[in-house]
């Protein structure tokens, strides 16, 4: 693969996952803030669900960098970490941590902890920089 051939993938893939937190950034206002939790769980739950599907975004783009072969079926936590786990440990720690605040505290469970989700978002977003073009 060519390197202007990664830049567009990496341009392609980091757009769309940026986007992606765009949206869960402009959700999760929506949530209002009181102190340190945020006042309604149900823009914090779809927040975080948005924001989890934007590092999946990222992931996949990583993926065809690395030329993993994917295919269209819908992919598990397994999936990705089994992948990821050959390539790079601290990404798949990152992942680990990512995937427990973002889809199962924040998504599945609606914790409202501002440092929590914050923390999740930081987390997305070390990910996805990392196919920053």
């Amino acid at each position: 693969m060519s390197i202007k051939e990664q830049l567009e993938i990496k341009a392609l893939y980091h757009t769309e996952a940026m986007r992606y937190m765009s949206n869960a950034k402009t959700t999760l206002i929506e949530a209002g803030k009181e102190g340190k939790f945020y006042k309604d769980d149900k823009y914090v739950k779809t927040a975080c669900g948005i924001a989890y599907n934007g590092v999946l975004k990222a992931l996949d783009g990583y993926f065809v960098l690395k030329g993993i072969k994917t295919d269209k079926r819908r992919k598990s936590i397994e999936y990705y970490q089994s992948h990821i786990s050959k390539l790079d440990h601290k990404l798949n720690t990152e992942l680990g941590n990512a995937y427990k605040i973002l889809h199962l505290n924040g998504h599945y469970d609606g914790i409202t902890s501002v440092p929590v989700i914050q923390t999740g978002f930081q987390l997305a977003y070390g990910i996805i920089k990392r196919i920053e073009p």
